[in-house]
């Protein structure tokens, strides 16, 4: 695919000059948008949680429902994207996730309204595995593990859901914050249809059905190598920032609005280090910046098994917990960008966006479970730490062994 390429790289250029940091720019505006969109429910499940009078459990399900579509629908997603192109996808994705979105702020008005809306809201996460594809035909090899860190950035959205969802919602109405974000996606989607081009050279990936495409990436020995990596840190990513509102205000009794603001510095650190572990990877390698964070997962996680007090141990604790999760998200891509075939790469990322959004599905069930029968974490923290050392094993072995293959 690079042959048929010949502008230097970084300097690639489509339809009325349209160059590749103006693509990347737009593509990293659209994944954002869409996932402040993906995360609306989140910073108000306390409030759900007393107005319908839902266990703990039930208020789990509610925060991480939207995960569900979210993580598999990127698989068909993934593979339309190999088909038909961002440039068609970004817009029609961004159009469809406005419709849950008036849902759930408008509409939604019993416990299980909001679950199908919280589903259909899923959508908007599905935009990841639009964008990787689209970013990485842009880009050379050597630079596409930092240009797929700066459109990680895009994660941020759930960071702006988290800051302003509960203030808007307190000042002005439970509605705001699905109001703005609908008009927000209505901008996007009909600018992306204007300005978005597919990279010059951009090819159809192989024809057939869904279903035969997919399983033709599941034969891919490091599709399913990096779903495993993606698992944990992208999706322990997304577990935390859907349920550590919850965790904060049932562990250390903060008020809603704190417990909010404090997750989005959790986010916003995440999503400040995806790029970091992406430039890391350019110039250390994937593999061992990945070795690097899962060790200081498995350190932090062991530490917050034992609940310190939130100043000064709990705080640098999390914040570590995250500037490790987004690097190590940030590094997986890089990999992606390295072992799977051109034509599939939409492919390939929407089956490891999909494991890594549905490993950010389980915690939060795990985590509720636990809190209402135990009356606290630690197990569910020891868990993190295993599933990290484990990961870390993983890593040093048939991941390198693959990549050096």
């Amino acid at each position: 695919m690079e042959q048929a390429l010949p502008v230097p790289p970084g300097r690639r250029t489509g339809v009325a000059g349209t160059s590749s940091s103006i693509q990347l720019a737009l593509a990293t505006v659209g994944f954002a948008m869409n996932f402040w969109a993906w995360a609306l429910i989140s910073p108000l499940g306390k409030a759900y949680g007393v107005e319908y009078g839902l266990s703990e459990i039930e208020q789990s399900v509610l925060v991480a429902v939207p995960v569900i579509v979210g993580s598999v629908g990127r698989i068909p997603v993934g593979a339309l994207t190999d088909r038909l192109g961002a440039r068609v996808m970004f817009p029609v994705v961004s159009a469809l996730t406005i419709i849950p979105v008036l849902f759930v702020g408008l509409l939604a008005d019993s416990y299980a309204a909001l679950l199908v809306g919280g589903f259909l809201l899923g959508l908007g996460g599905t935009t990841f595995a639009v964008g990787v594809p689209f970013v990485n035909a842009w880009f050379a090899p050597e630079r596409r593990g930092t240009a797929l860190g700066i459109f990680g950035v895009g994660m941020g959205g759930t960071a702006v859901s988290s800051f302003t969802t509960v203030p808007l919602a307190d000042a002005l109405g439970r509605w705001a914050p699905f109001v703005l974000v609908a008009v927000l996606l209505a901008v996007f989607a009909i600018s992306s249809w204007f300005l978005l081009r597919d990279a010059p050279g951009h090819t159809q990936g192989e024809a057939g059905g869904m279903w035969a495409r997919t399983w033709s990436i599941l034969t891919i020995p490091a599709t399913l190598q990096l779903s495993w990596l993606y698992t944990v840190g992208f999706g322990g990513f997304v577990a935390f920032s859907v349920y550590l509102p919850t965790f904060l205000a049932n562990a250390y009794d903060l008020a809603a609005s704190d417990a909010a603001a404090r997750t989005a510095g959790f986010v916003v650190l995440a999503v400040v280090m995806r790029p970091v572990g992406g430039v890391l990877s350019d110039r250390l390698g994937p593999v061992n910046v990945s070795l690097w964070c899962f060790a200081v997962v498995t350190l932090l996680a062991a530490v917050v098994a034992f609940q310190p007090g939130l100043v000064p141990v709990g705080t640098i604790a999390f914040l570590g917990l995250a500037a490790a999760l987004g690097a190590s998200s940030g590094a997986t891509f890089a990999l992606v960008a390295k072992v799977a075939p051109a034509e599939k790469v939409g492919a390939v990322t929407g089956v490891v966006g999909a494991a890594g959004g549905l490993g950010g599905f389980v915690p939060p069930l795990v985590m509720g479970a636990v809190y209402q029968f135990e009356g606290d974490y630690g197990i569910g923290f020891a868990l993190l730490a295993a599933t990290g050392l484990a990961t870390l094993l993983f890593t040093l072995g048939p991941v390198r062994r693959g990549v050096q293959g």
